[in-house]
């Protein structure tokens, strides 16, 4: 019940966001959320958490109106790495590895509000919900037909017919509620479109996953009743919002 009620107040809350906020609180909004998540991050791989403040920068630089270019990205990242090494004292692991993090984290949700910037409220919602059919039939997919074990070593409950289903009925979504929300697109190039987002989703969820394993514990956090972290909620948009993020600027 704890986990029902945080989840449709999380609900509720992200999508009035999304309808009713600029895109200049958005932009604020999505650079706490990386700091809450990169700190989370962080303190799975056990890096110092100063990175934060690279992943909110790359957080608001990728949601502008333009996202900068890979030379300004890897000035960024390498900049950073030379501080950490040269003037806070820390191994290049630790260096590259809050770099990695802050990317990892940073970038998405900056494209997440990009997203929106460039089409509307209705495609961020249409990522979203494509993220959260998937995560759904893949729940229930795998709990009524789970037979063979998609990720044995890194998680033990996710099945391949759950990502069979999650697949099946995400794309499903994507194809229905896509021409509504990015007109120009075709048949073709929405199907495409899902397989990719959903795709990206599951190895974004395998991905947090094999983290936590790493660092010997269930969830990110305990910062949501019933959910874990925040990265535990966005693992999956983390790594689809990129895929999603080019369709929309370059194909529709």
């Amino acid at each position: 019940m704890v986990r029902l009620a945080s989840g449709v107040a999380l609900g509720v809350v992200s999508v009035a966001a999304i309808l009713f906020l600029p895109v200049l609180a958005l932009r604020v909004v999505a650079c706490v959320v990386a700091a809450r998540a990169a700190y989370e991050y962080l303190g799975l791989v056990k890096t110092p958490v100063r990175a934060i403040v690279l992943a909110v920068a790359l957080c608001w630089v990728s949601s502008g109106p333009e996202l900068p270019s890979g030379e300004v990205l890897l000035t960024m990242a390498l900049l950073w790495v030379v501080a950490e090494t040269l003037l806070s004292n820390h191994t290049l692991q630790e260096a590259t590895t809050g770099v990695f993090g802050a990317v990892y984290v940073g970038m998405p949700l900056g494209l997440l509000v990009a997203i929106h910037a460039l089409h509307g409220w209705p495609a961020t919602l249409l990522l979203l919900g494509t993220i959260v059919v998937s995560d759904s039939a893949q729940l229930y997919s795998g709990r009524l037909f789970g037979r063979r074990r998609l990720a044995p070593s890194i998680s033990p409950h996710k099945t391949v017919e759950g990502a069979v289903g999650g697949v099946i009925c995400a794309t499903g979504f994507i194809l229905l509620a896509g021409p509504t929300a990015l007109p120009s697109a075709g048949f073709g190039s929405l199907l495409v479109l899902g397989l990719l987002v959903v795709v990206a989703g599951i190895c974004g969820d395998l991905f947090e996953s094999r983290l936590k394993r790493a660092a010997g514990v269930k969830d990110s956090s305990s910062l949501i009743p019933g959910h874990g972290g925040v990265l535990d909620r966005i693992d999956a948009l983390l790594f689809a919002a990129a895929p999603f993020y080019l369709f929309v600027r370059h194909f529709s």
